[in-house]
């Protein structure tokens, strides 16, 4: 009797302890890797897992361009293209002029330019104001009122012999065949905008009052006369 009494002292030992255990305190079990033990309740991994790794490879990456095709997008403030000027332009001289009022003295810029098309269209401008812009534009528009037509033949050349004198400024000009344009200070200025070749141009005046000399030019021009 002593030994069927103890036998069921052990059994209900055994019993109460299991029942004290909570259910969620269950050993981990372990797996095929090295050691690793996992849960028996942990939910599957998902590729909408929102870690670390997760967010570099997915639709929202910056770094991938958003698109399919990837690429930048085209800039909203793209530059239109420039469209090229009529006229070709080249300053002669500019001259910053000062002028003495009773308040003080006031600075303005002059601008001398010529103007051609080197098709045979050329003109000289002056143009003054406050701003050197503003004066290049003046110069500009006063030259398109200037411009004439320069009479030659179909290779550039003008027809003949021309000497002109305007103010202070003597200039003659010939043509040479084959030595291309043989000029100097605001007169090449003159005769490379109009588009003039084989020529040669001499200025015997002393003066170095460019604005003359390429006016100057530009009556003898005028002097031509097809042949």
């Amino acid at each position: 009797m002593s030994e069927t009494k103890q036998q069921e002292a052990t059994t209900d030992v055994e019993s109460d302890t299991a029942a004290l255990e909570p259910a969620s305190a269950a050993k981990p079990k372990y797996n095929g890797d090295a050691g690793a033990r996992t849960a028996p309740d942990a939910p599957a991994a998902t590729g909408t897992d929102r870690g670390p790794r997760g967010r570099r490879g997915g639709s929202n990456d910056r770094r991938g361009g958003g698109g399919a095709g990837g690429g930048r997008k085209p800039r909203r403030g793209a530059r239109p293209e420039r469209v090229r000027p009529e006229f070709d332009q080249k300053i002669v001289s500019i001259r910053r002029v000062t002028r003495v009022m009773a308040g003080g003295r006031r600075f303005s810029f002059s601008v001398s330019m010529v103007i051609g098309d080197k098709k045979g269209k050329v003109g000289v401008g002056i143009g003054k104001a406050s701003d050197t812009q503003l004066a290049i534009e003046k110069a500009v528009r006063d030259a398109k009122k200037h411009m004439i037509v320069v009479p030659m033949d179909n290779d550039g050349r003008i027809p003949h012999d021309v000497h002109v004198k305007y103010a202070s400024s003597e200039v003659m000009m010939m043509p040479a065949a084959g030595r291309g344009l043989v000029a100097g200070s605001s007169v090449r200025t003159v005769l490379e905008l109009a588009g003039v070749k084989d020529i040669t141009a001499k200025i015997f005046s002393r003066s170095k009052n460019k604005l003359n000399n390429a006016r100057a030019a530009v009556e003898a021009l005028k002097q031509l006369r097809k042949a």
